[in-house]
Order: structure tokens, then C-alpha cells, then sequence
């Protein structure tokens, strides 16, 4: 019988038991390659130049991240250039008197648009030399500028050069604005980059020379020389070009018609500068500055600009540049300047007169010919000539004159100077003194107070009188009582003056103007207002034998002019709060100029015995013996 083999029991578990599988092989170590007792050999260090172009690179790479978000952060909301070049400007409005001669301008001033060629070389040349010697040589940016301007500030301690290239500056006034941020400067230096980067070194200087800002609202060489010298810059000498270039640094204070001595001085500037840059020659640039020579400052007309400005805004097309001829004649108004001047430094600072205002009106057109609102349009730009309405006092009485002239009554009429009471008022005469019976000549010439109340009740009182004062042109409501015989009615300077050119012109009505003609872009129709008759021929002439008499041996014979014919009436209101001479040179058709004057105290402060006989008729003589028909 067969036997099976014994089995030990540990042998049976390790059958039943899966097989554990076998563990792979240790790798065979080759004799030679096991070192029991020799050390591992140290790694290779790497040396300073790796790390050095190691961290180069991260910074290199964070850096430009950083920088093209700081350029994204600035550039983001950069103008369009292309687009900017074509920038919207405020309309320009050019004020010139009568011959033509420009006196003021509102808005932007844009001249032609100039190329190089056009322009006599040593303009550029000027340019260049005076504001950006090393334009040429620079990517826009003059590096070795900037170092000077700093080591010059420096030793300076203050700022007193500026390190901006001509690139720059077409960058800023193009497309910024002048706030003094950082921001902005940055976004100026990469529309500076930009600006070379598109545009030639020529390209940029004539950007620079038709939109740089040269004063007065001129932008551009063409109409800075227009303004400035009346010619266009095709044909502007070496001084004048010199002058306009001067103009950038300080546009106000270089300014030919604001301070003809410091224009000169920098126009000499530039003329050294240029020689210094080759541009001209030393005997040159000292042959024209001997030739600077600007003519006599013109006269501010400051308040008759703005009052015709006013009036010109109603009838000029929308958005567009305009240019209008007024009715100004700056001769006449630099003589009333003047004289305003003179009479109120002089004798008016010693009676205490603060303030005066002219008008010179053309008593056969309306045209106004000078205004002067006060003693000086800067300090005070107050139109006292047409704003203000003051009490008239006497002067108001050949309304009163009139109204009985068309009663029946002749100038040989007699009137009753005597006292009078109505109610509880009795006025009485200035002099104090009664005269008994007058004729109305004398009683006009000597304003005679009672003699007014009793013609104006003559005429059918105040109302009537009213309508005869409005007739003429008075725009003002009159009071409805018999005090008006006194000129206690407000009224403005220029409607007295107006109304008075119906006594002299022969009758007719005329509306104070100032707006002869208008250039546009399309025709400009002005309102036509024509003369209309106020007067009866007679009855003109009569008046204006009146008011001859009273400068002729009356209250107003501080006017007279020897072989003149003058004709006028002062007023003064109570406490001689206010004075007036209103009066006129020639008559008849041909219509001659009435001059208004008026005087006193913005406060109502009481001058010091000032009839309207006295200093107004005083400077009434002074200017009419300037201008006016002869």
C-alpha cells in the first residue's frame, strides 16, 4: 500500500498561504563602484554672475509687467492725437473801430494756417532760438536741457528756466491741459513721443507756430501778428517777429498792448538769442531792436467793447468767428480817456469827485463815437455811461422847454421867476434869488427853478412832459408829479445824451448805435432803424438857441469854445450828490456831436460844491476842444 509523505504543519500553512511574490532583485554594485571609506564629491556652486543674470532677468520681466500697467494706467485716457489736432475752440468775436483798427477781441483768434514757406525765415528762427535751441538735435525730450534748467533753479532757488522742448509744448497745449500733476507730465511725455514719432522736426514747429496761444486771445503767429501790427505774418520784419516770439514765455505781461516796455525788452531778448544761435548776425539783430518802436497805448475802450459785444451777440450766427466795424472812433475815445484822467487826479480828487462817465454820441446817425463808463475799465469795468441811472437835476429841463414850445410859447415868451407853493413844496432857485418876469431864453439859460414848475404846469404837467422826454428817446419811467420840473426822474447817461441829438440833428429821433457792419461766414443783416421826427424843424431850431445861450452867458459858460459854436445844459441834483453837462458842437443837418458828461460818487458821497457849470462843463471844453466839427 501506497504512503503519502509526511507533512510538517508549517510547510502545509505556507501551501494553503498565498505566495508572497518575490521582491525584485538588488541592483549588482559593481566592485569598483563601492567606496566604503572615501567621502560623496561636493557639487559644483555656481557663481556670482549667474545669480546677478538670474535676478536681472525676473526683474527685467517684473519690471516691464509693471511698467506696461503704469503706462495703461496713464495712457488709458489720453486724448485720440489724430483727433486732437482738429480741436474745437470758442468762437472768436473781433471788435474794430471805425477805420478798421482792432481794439478788442473776445473768444479764440485764429489766424491763417501757415506753412514754414509762408513765413519770413527768421521767424522759426526766432522760435527756436528763444524756446528750444537744440529742437533739432533731441527725440523730443532735451535731456541736457532739463540738466541745465535744474542747475540753474538750483543756484536760482526758485524757479526761473523751464526745460520744456517745442515737442513738449505742442503735446501739452494740444491735448492737455495746465494742471501741474504728475500724471499730466507723464501723459506729456508720451504724446511727446508719439508727436516724433509721427510727425517730422518741421511738422511739429509749424503745429507749434499756427496754435501756440500768443495773448489778447490769439492763437498762432498769423493772428498774433494781425492783432498786434495789423499785417499778416508773411509779412513781418525781424523786430515784430521777434516780438511774437517773445510772447510764449508770458503771454500777459509781454503783451505789446498791455506793456509796450517789457514786449520791447523781450523782443531784444530774442533778437540776442538769436545772434547768439547763428540765426542772424550781431549787427543785424542790433539794427532791429534800434528799430522797436510800438505806437502811443490805444486807448482802453474797454466799456463801450463790452456794451457793443452785448449788442452784437443778438445778430451773430451761432458758433462761427465774427468780426465787427463799429462806430468807435479810438482818436476820440483816447481823448476822452484822458481827459477823465486828468480832471479827475486834479481838480475832482480836491472837490471830492470819485467818478466820471463820457459819451460822445454823432447827433445825426446815433453813432457812438467814444464811452467812458468811468475813470479806469481795469480797476472798475462798471459801465456808468449806460448801467447807472442817476437823478438828472437841471438838465432834464429842456424836455420841460420843449413840451411848452409845443404849447404855443415862443423863446421871447415871458415866464414868472417868483416864488411858488404847491401844497407843501415850494422850490426854490439855486441862487436863492427871484428874477421877476423872464423871457423862457433867460429862464432856460440861468436854470431857473420856479420858472420850470410854472412851464411844466403850463404844459399840462408831468404826464406830458413824460411823453415828451420819451418821445425823444428817455427810456425810463418818470415820476408822475410836479417835481419832475427838477429832473428827480432817473435816467442813464447815454439815453439823456441820445435824446438831446433830436435838439441838434434838426428834429429827428435817433437810437445810440454802435455796430456799423458784421463779418461771418454768412451774411449779417443789422437791424435798420431809421430816423423818425420828433421835432418840428422850428421848434429844434429854437431849443438849440436856448441851450446856445446858456453857455453863452449862463450857467454853462465854462463850455464855451472861442469860434465855436457850443450849446449844452448842466444839471446838479441836491447836496450835490451829482453833476451833468450835456451838450453839443455844430447843429443843424449836418447834426454835429453831442458830448454827455456826467460826475460823482458811487456811494452817493457828497462832492464839494459841484455844479454840473462847474467841472462837467470844465471837461466838456477840455474834450470838445479835441475833436468834433470845427
Amino acid at each position: 500500500m501506497y504512503r503519502a509523505p509526511r507533512i510538517a504543519p508549517d510547510q502545509l500553512r505556507r501551501r494553503i498561504e498565498p505566495p508572497v511574490p518575490a521582491q525584485p532583485p538588488e541592483p549588482a554594485w559593481e566592485a569598483e563602484d563601492v567606496y566604503e571609506d572615501e567621502p560623496e564629491p561636493p557639487r559644483r556652486r555656481r557663481g556670482w554672475g549667474w545669480w546677478l543674470l538670474k535676478w536681472s532677468m525676473l526683474l527685467g520681466i517684473w519690471g516691464g509687467i509693471a511698467g506696461g500697467i503704469t503706462v495703461l494706467l496713464f495712457a488709458w485716457d489720453l486724448p485720440r492725437p489724430e483727433t486732437a489736432l482738429d480741436a474745437t475752440r470758442r468762437p472768436s468775436l473781433t471788435l474794430e473801430d471805425r477805420s478798421g483798427q482792432i481794439f478788442a477781441t473776445y473768444g479764440d483768434i485764429v489766424g491763417d494756417s501757415l506753412r514754414i514757406a509762408d513765413m519770413p525765415a527768421f521767424l522759426p528762427a526766432a522760435a527756436v532760438a528763444v524756446e528750444d535751441r537744440r529742437f533739432y538735435h533731441h527725440f523730443g525730450i532735451d535731456l541736457i536741457g532739463v540738466a541745465r534748467a535744474v542747475s540753474v533753479n538750483l543756484r536760482a532757488g526758485r524757479l526761473v528756466q523751464g526745460g520744456s522742448t517745442i515737442t513738449q509744448q505742442v503735446a501739452k497745449n494740444l491735448f492737455l491741459t495746465s494742471a501741474k500733476t504728475f500724471r499730466r507730465k507723464v501723459q506729456e511725455v508720451l504724446l511727446t513721443l508719439w508727436l516724433e514719432q509721427h510727425f517730422s522736426k518741421q511738422e511739429i514747429l509749424e503745429i507749434w507756430l499756427n496754435r501756440v496761444y500768443l495773448g489778447s486771445g490769439a492763437w498762432g503767429v498769423d493772428a498774433a501778428a494781425r492783432l498786434y501790427f495789423g499785417v499778416s505774418a508773411r509779412n513781418l520784419t525781424l523786430w515784430q517777429a521777434a516780438v511774437i516770439a517773445g510772447l510764449p514765455q508770458a503771454p500777459s505781461r509781454f503783451s505789446p498792448r498791455v506793456n509796450p516796455g517789457a514786449a520791447a525788452a523781450r523782443a531784444r531778448e530774442v533778437l540776442g538769442a538769436m545772434a547768439d544761435t547763428g540765426a542772424v548776425t550781431a549787427e543785424l539783430a542790433q539794427a532791429a531792436a534800434n528799430q522797436i518802436s510800438f505806437p502811443p497805448r490805444p486807448a482802453t475802450a474797454g466799456w463801450f467793447a463790452d456794451w457793443a459785444a452785448e449788442r452784437a451777440e443778438s445778430i451773430l450766427p451761432a458758433d462761427a468767428d465774427a468780426a465787427v466795424r463799429t462806430t468807435l472812433d479810438l482818436r476820440m475815445q483816447a481823448v476822452v480817456e484822458a481827459r477823465i484822467a486828468a480832471m479827475l487826479d486834479g481838480p475832482g480828487a480836491a472837490a471830492n469827485v470819485g467818478q466820471a462817465a463820457v459819451i460822445v454820441i454823432d447827433a445825426a446817425s446815433g453813432a457812438i463815437r467814444a464811452m467812458a463808463g468811468g475813470r479806469d475799465y481795469r480797476s472798475s469795468p462798471f459801465n456808468r455811461a449806460v448801467a447807472a441811472r442817476r437823478q438828472p437835476g437841471s438838465s432834464f429841463k429842456p424836455f420841460i422847454w420843449l413840451a411848452a414850445l409845443e404849447g404855443g410859447a415862443k423863446p421871447d415868451d415871458t415866464v414868472l421867476d417868483a416864488p411858488i407853493r404847491l401844497g407843501s413844496w415850494s422850490p426854490g432857485n439855486f441862487d436863492g434869488k427871484f428874477r421877476g418876469t423872464i423871457t423862457l431864453e433867460e429862464a432856460l439859460a440861468h436854470s431857473v427853478n420856479t420858472a420850470s414848475v410854472r412851464l411844466l404846469i403850463q404844459a399840462g404837467g408831468p404826464k406830458v412832459v413824460a411823453a415828451v422826454a420819451q418821445r425823444l428817446g428817455i427810456t425810463a419811467v418818470l415820476p408822475n408829479n410836479d417835481t419832475l420840473a427838477l429832473g428827480t426822474g432817473e435816467v442813464s447817461l447815454i439815453e439823456l445824451a441820445g435824446a438831446y441829438c433830436a435838439f441838434f440833428n434838426g428834429g429827428l429821433k435817433v437810437t445810440p448805435r454802435g455796430i456799423e457792419g458784421v463779418r461771418a461766414v454768412k451774411p449779417v443783416a443789422l437791424p435798420a432803424v431809421a430816423p423818425a421826427r420828433v421835432i418840428e424843424v422850428d421848434q429844434a431850431a429854437m431849443m438849440v438857441r436856448m441851450l446856445a445861450a446858456a453857455v453863452a452867458r449862463g450857467s454853462g459858460t465854462a463850455a464855451a469854445l472861442p469860434g465855436r459854436f457850443v450849446a449844452g445844459k448842466s444839471g446838479t441834483t441836491q447836496d450835490f450828490k451829482d453833476a451833468w453837462f450835456i451838450g453839443g458842437l455844430g447843429g443843424g443837418p449836418a447834426g454835429g456831436m453831442v458830448i454827455g458828461v456826467w460826475m460823482g460818487n458811487d456811494d452817493n458821497a457828497l462832492m464839494k460844491n459841484v455844479t454840473g457849470g462847474s467841472l462837467p462843463a470844465r471837461l466838456f471844453h477840455d474834450i470838445a476842444a479835441e475833436i468834433g466839427p470845427r
